[in-house]
């Protein structure tokens, strides 16, 4: 497909394991799976302040769906047997450069299990197979180990580390920032 493809509306990453583009309906579950998991989140993720009720949840997911009507974004609740675990999201679409950026976040009775493995690797296929996409990019805190193995895992290649990339509450933490072409992903297939 063209790398004018926009991302999908839902997809299957195995049975029982979907990822689907998060919709105002989702705000209440979205936020309490938030809300329950708040102090594991808050470890490495920076927007936890911003999220303190259902009608943040609505802003944020109304501002995610704007995004993904103008093929800059989309944002994915990972849901097993129908139930929401987590997140995963096309953090950034660059058209131009076909490149893309992923983020994620699974609850904390969900994670080890390799399921954000499966998730990256589905939604890496997607973007390279029907986006179009050429590049795929990891970032995560440096001391963010899982983060860095699920990258490591993918076979990303570490391409830097970034000094202060992000303000943590009252910190900032250094970046890893990892990526793989498409004709690198396909190569690892045939290894």
């Amino acid at each position: 497909m063209s790398p004018s493809s926009r991302p999908a509306d839902s997809l299957l990453v195995e049975d029982g394991l979907e990822l689907r583009q998060i919709e105002l309906a989702d705000a209440e579950e979205l936020f309490a799976v938030v809300d329950a998991n708040r102090r594991h989140l808050r470890e490495w993720l920076p927007w936890l302040d911003d999220t303190n009720s259902v009608e943040d949840e609505e802003s944020f997911i109304t501002t995610t769906r704007e995004q993904y009507g103008r093929g800059e974004g989309a944002l994915y609740a990972i849901r097993l047997d129908s139930e929401l675990i987590g997140a995963i999201s096309l953090n950034w679409i660059d058209r131009g450069n076909r490149s893309c950026g992923v983020g994620y976040w699974l609850s904390t009775g969900y994670t080890g299990h390799g399921i954000a493995t499966r998730c990256c690797i589905r939604l890496m296929e997607h973007c390279f197979d029907d986006m179009g996409m050429h590049r795929f990019v990891l970032e995560a805190a440096t001391e963010n180990f899982p983060s860095r193995a699920i990258a490591e895992r993918l076979g990303m290649r570490l391409e830097g580390i970034m000094k202060d990339r992000e303000w943590h509450y009252d910190h900032f933490v250094d970046g890893a920032l990892y990526a793989i072409t498409a004709p690198e992903w396909r190569a690892r297939d045939q290894d």
